[in-house]
């Protein structure tokens, strides 16, 4: 028996040949990263070492997940579904790899939030119609949709984003008592 399962693990390590993108290991190092300040991180980060949470997540990626994500092409745990509810409406939320599926629970009404890597671009897509409407310049700017409907590069500052805000407030007005704003990526 400890033969056929030392085998299995050399021949899953073997014959998957990927390095893989370690997600699980790499969700708990994000989650350990923003618990609190830089010291309380490194006692949780220390205390993880030794309860061993970090060698199970890694064995785990190493041996099962990353082996899944190679033969089927999708990590097991890139994918998650949320629901959301407003005072309007219930929404569902799917996440994959390329962005979100959001469906209205009521009317079964749905859309997707596509990122676009190879132009860094948040694209809505309806029926199959594609509408890009963020695409990231650089580390500190976005191109965004002006009100003339060309696109226009807005620096990521608290003042150039309340200053698009309200050009865009003032092209749709009833849009400012439910509009939702975000600055960072």
């Amino acid at each position: 028996m400890t033969a056929a399962v030392a085998a299995a693990l050399i021949c899953s390590i073997s014959f998957s040949s990927c390095i893989g993108s370690f997600r699980l290991t790499n969700s708990v190092l994000k989650w350990n990263n923003q618990v609190g300040s830089k010291f309380l991180n490194e006692v949780v980060f220390f205390a993880f070492w030794v309860l061993p949470v970090y060698e199970v997540t890694s064995v785990a990626d190493l041996l099962v997940l990353n082996s899944i994500e190679f033969w089927s092409g999708r990590n097991p745990l890139s994918a998650s579904t949320k629901v959301v509810d407003t005072h309007d409406a219930s929404y569902l939320i799917a996440s994959d790899d390329n962005g979100y599926t959001v469906t209205n629970r009521a009317t079964g009404a749905s859309f997707r939030l596509d990122y676009l890597k190879d132009s860094a671009t948040w694209a809505l897509n309806v029926d199959g119609e594609v509408h890009p409407f963020l695409t990231f310049v650089d580390d500190t700017h976005v191109a965004v949709p002006g009100i003339d409907g060309d696109f226009r590069t807005v620096e990521l500052t608290e003042a150039a984003v309340a200053e698009y805000k309200a050009e865009m407030l003032q092209l749709n007005p009833e849009m400012a008592s439910d509009a939702i704003f975000y600055t960072s990526r």
